[in-house]
C-alpha cells in the first residue's frame, strides 16, 4: 500500500461520519471539515449568499443569515433545486478545501489529512481532490432510517424520502478504499477506526504505528 497522506471521509445521513471524524482527529488526524467550510461560504453578504437569495425566494432571513430547514425542505423534495444550490456552492468550497489542505502540508507535512465531505462519492468530480483513498461509514438500511429519524426528530417516512435524495450507501461502499461500519456500538467502532488509523501511519512510515 501507497503512502496516506490525505483522505476523504464520507457516508450518508445518519451514518455516524461525524462520529469517525472526531475520532480520527483524537488519535491526530488533520480534519477538514467541509460542512464548516459550506457555512463560511454562505455567511451574511457573500457572493454564495447573494446567489442563494436571488435563487430560492423564502430562504434568507432579513439578518442575511440561512433558513436551512425551508432550504432543506426545497431541495430534498427537488432534484433540480439541488443541483442548482450544489452549482452555487460546491466550486467555492471545493476550492476553499484545497487551499486548506495545501496551508496544513506545509505546516505538517508528515500529518494525515481526513477530508470529511458528505457529498464526496454524490456529487464531486473524481478528480476533484487528490485523495489516496476514500473512508466510507456505513449502516446498514433500518438503521439508518431509524437514526436519522430520531436525529431530525422527523417521522420514519421523512427520513426514508430524505435517504431517498441520496445515492445509497451500498453504492458509496462500492466505491470505498476502506470501510467503517457503524451499525454496532460506539466501542465498536472505535477499534475499527483505531485499526485502521495504525494501517495509516505503518503506511506513512510513522515511528509510533
Amino acid at each position: 500500500m501507497s503512502s496516506v497522506r490525505v483522505v476523504g471521509l464520507t457516508g450518508g445521513m445518519a451514518s455516524g461520519k461525524s462520529l469517525v471524524a472526531e475520532m480520527l482527529r483524537s488519535l491526530g488526524a488533520v480534519v477538514v471539515d467541509a460542512d464548516r467550510i459550506a457555512r463560511e461560504v454562505v455567511a451574511p453578504g457573500t457572493p454564495a449568499a447573494r446567489e442563494i437569495a436571488e435563487a430560492f425566494a423564502g430562504v434568507v432571513r432579513a439578518d442575511g443569515t440561512l433558513d436551512r430547514r425551508a432550504l432543506g425542505e426545497r431541495i430534498f423534495s427537488d432534484p433540480a433545486a439541488r443541483a442548482r444550490l450544489n452549482a452555487i456552492t460546491h466550486p467555492t468550497i471545493r476550492r476553499r478545501m484545497t487551499e486548506e489542505v495545501a496551508r496544513v502540508r506545509r505546516v505538517q507535512p508528515t500529518a494525515i489529512v481526513v477530508l470529511d465531505i458528505p457529498l464526496l462519492l454524490d456529487t464531486a468530480p473524481a478528480d476533484a481532490y487528490d485523495l489516496d483513498g476514500v473512508v466510507v461509514v456505513a449502516v446498514d438500511e433500518a438503521t439508518q432510517e431509524a437514526r436519522l429519524a430520531a436525529r431530525d426528530n422527523i417521522p420514519l417516512d421523512a427520513a426514508r424520502r430524505r435517504l431517498r435524495a441520496q445515492r445509497p450507501l451500498r453504492e458509496k461502499v462500492a466505491q470505498a478504499t476502506w470501510v467503517i461500519d457503524n451499525s454496532g456500538t460506539s466501542e465498536e467502532t472505535r477499534g475499527r477506526v483505531e485499526e485502521l488509523w495504525r494501517g495509516w501511519q505503518r503506511t506513512a512510515g510513522h515511528p509510533d504505528a
